[in-house]
């Protein structure tokens, strides 16, 4: 019975003497000795400090093992900057200077522990092409370092490597430059360009790792797609493909690429096709820090290859917006609020709108405000300043609901003067419009905004509110299921479940309002309008006892919450409205 065959991912280092026939001719013992010392020395102890194993030794040569391409490429530099130090007095033709190659791939294992396969020989290869003194690294490999060490890499392209079936990209690492530069250190030959005064992003050609050129046409439109969908957010400065796809096939430095576009952000990924299934990865990275800011992997089937395309694009932009997003907000978190320009204001504007609660709302009103001061032009400004003015009204924390509701539709149709195609002022307005109880034009200005931008998380739950208030429970239950699709740890979620817990209220199953009602308060317990619903919900089902409870939860967050003051929200429908009212009035809500 043949032994089964076992096969692992690891990282193969494979190292050898360059001229060593040349070396040992000249004088063989003398050579013999002084590798037997370097290996006491130097290598034996350099691998053991990186956790590598030595599969086996070769005559001159080495096959190690390690579990981290990181240590491989650690253990390779201490090595050949060992090697310059003890060389430093030594003649040229006399000096033993070592070749080193490394490449991260599949292997089968023998039962002594050697290493077998395709993954052993491209190490091998690598190691033969690489430079006396030199490291080079496989694509696989290269990928796993960028970023993690201050290296200087040259990209040597795609390179044919004897008895291995498809080229390898090849990458070369500068030991001098490696020790002594820093990623962060600019480039004289190109200018750094300053950032903008709003969250901004590069998308880089993603790296097509099928083997098959025929594939980066895939490769290059999921990074297009991506580009265009992050750019209908019209807060964000996104850099354009033509400058963006300038670093293909080069060596990545995300921190240089950041000074180099301006930008503070970079979203980088790879493509892998293999027989009817694609992978794509995708990492959004801080280009000043280096830092991973989020990263995923979708996987999926090539039966039709445009709707894939399609499909992925948008799960990946949603999924680096509200990343993208919180990013920025931890930033300028840290700052002081007297440092803030126009945009940081706003976005600070949308941390405490999210709270939801009467003094939040006129807090993010008095950031936006601010923040116009500073740029009357302001749509995102504008914008946020039209949810407030309106919020205010639709949860009745303004003493003239109405009045607060048409400042905020003028705050939106302003935004919209100054950018018509921004689908987050049309969602303010939309918003806006519905609760003046214009239902049909709120609904629709609505849906223009949600079609302007798929991938706008805000306008789908503002979409959801009203379509719940309409009743139109298995629609707003849609949106509402979208919004969390494009922002699942979205901070508004509260006031989002709060709305849609509505619909099945108006639709008499309450259970459902309840659970719907349960989360809201559970996502944001300091938010009136979830205990409101919960409220209403547990009434109508005739768990009275729990409701009062909510009831009273309700009054100590906003005191001056009464039945009449529910009657402003935007029901289209009387019945519903009343019985909503009568519910909570059974609760204990005073009139």
């Amino acid at each position: 019975m043949m032994p089964e065959i076992v096969r692992r991912l690891t990282t193969i280092f494979a190292g050898d003497v360059a001229g060593y026939s040349r070396l040992a001719a000249a004088d063989e013992e003398g050579t013999v000795s002084r590798l037997r010392a370097l290996r006491q020395e130097l290598i034996e102890p350099v691998i053991a400090a990186h956790s590598g194993r030595t599969v086996k030794l070769t005559g001159d040569g080495r096959l190690i093992e390690f579990a981290s391409v990181v240590d491989a490429v650690r253990c390779a530099l201490d090595v050949q900057r060992g090697m310059t130090t003890r060389n430093a007095n030594v003649v040229p033709d006399r000096r033993i200077e070592f070749r080193i190659g490394i490449h991260l791939g599949d292997v089968i294992v023998e039962s002594d522990g050697d290493l077998m396969g395709d993954g052993v020989n491209i190490a091998a290869r690598l190691e033969g092409i690489a430079e006396p003194g030199g490291i080079c690294l496989s694509v696989d490999a290269f990928r796993q370092v960028r970023d993690k060490i201050a290296l200087e890499v040259f990209d040597l392209g795609d390179k044919k490597l004897k008895n291995i079936a498809r080229p390898v990209r090849v990458y070369r690492i500068d030991v001098g430059a490696g020790r002594a530069s820093s990623p962060a250190a600019p480039d004289a030959r190109k200018p750094t360009l300053a950032l903008p005064d709003k969250p901004s992003i590069a998308v880089l050609a993603f790296e097509n790792m099928s083997g098959d050129i025929e594939q980066d046409y895939f490769a290059d439109g999921i990074a297009e797609d991506i580009i265009t969908a992050l750019a209908r957010f019209r807060q964000f400065h996104v850099t354009a493909r033509n400058s963006s796809f300038t670093y293909k096939g080069q060596a990545i430095d995300i921190k240089k690429i950041g000074r180099e576009l301006g930008v503070r952000y970079v979203l980088e990924g790879s493509v892998r096709k293999a027989a009817e299934r694609i992978r794509i990865t995708a990492q959004l990275i801080d280009a000043e820090s280096g830092n991973h800011v989020w990263a995923d992997r979708y996987d999926g089937r090539l039966e039709n290859i445009f709707d894939l395309q399609d499909e992925i694009t948008n799960t990946i932009a949603a999924a680096v917006t509200p990343a993208f997003a919180t990013a920025e907000m931890q930033r300028v978190s840290r700052k002081h609020p007297q440092n803030l320009d126009a945009w940081e204001l706003t976005l600070r504007a949308g941390q405490s709108f999210a709270l939801a609660g009467p003094a939040d709302i006129a807090e993010a009103r008095e950031l936006a405000q601010r923040a116009l001061l500073l740029d009357r032009q302001n749509t995102a400004a504008l914008a946020m300043l039209a949810f407030c003015h309106v919020s205010d009204g639709w949860w009745a924390y303004s003493q003239s609901p109405q009045a607060s509701i048409a400042e905020g539709i003028k705050a939106a149709r302003m935004a919209l003067q100054e950018d018509n195609s921004d689908a987050d002022a049309l969602a303010s307005l939309g918003y806006g419009l519905f609760a003046a109880r214009q239902f049909d034009e709120g609904l629709d200005v609505l849906r223009q905004a949600v079609a302007l931008n798929p991938n706008l998380a805000n306008g789908f739950a503002r979409y959801s509110s009203a379509l719940a208030f309409c009743g139109d429970y298995e629609k707003a239950k849609e949106a509402f299921n979208s919004a969390i699709r494009l922002s699942p740890r979205d901070p508004r979620l509260g006031n989002w479940l709060a709305q849609v817990a509505i619909a099945p209220f108006i639709a008499g199953r309450y259970q459902e309002g309840i659970d719907y009602g349960r989360r809201a308060v559970q996502s944001n317990p300091s938010f009136m309008g979830g205990h409101r619903v919960l409220a209403g919900n547990l009434s109508a089902s005739g768990q009275l006892e729990e409701a009062q409870r909510e009831v009273a939860e309700m009054r100590r967050l906003v005191p001056g919450v009464t039945v009449a003051a529910t009657r402003w929200l935007p029901f289209r429908d009387d019945e519903a409205r009343e019985r909503y009212c009568s519910a909570l009035a059974r609760a204990g809500l005073p009139e």
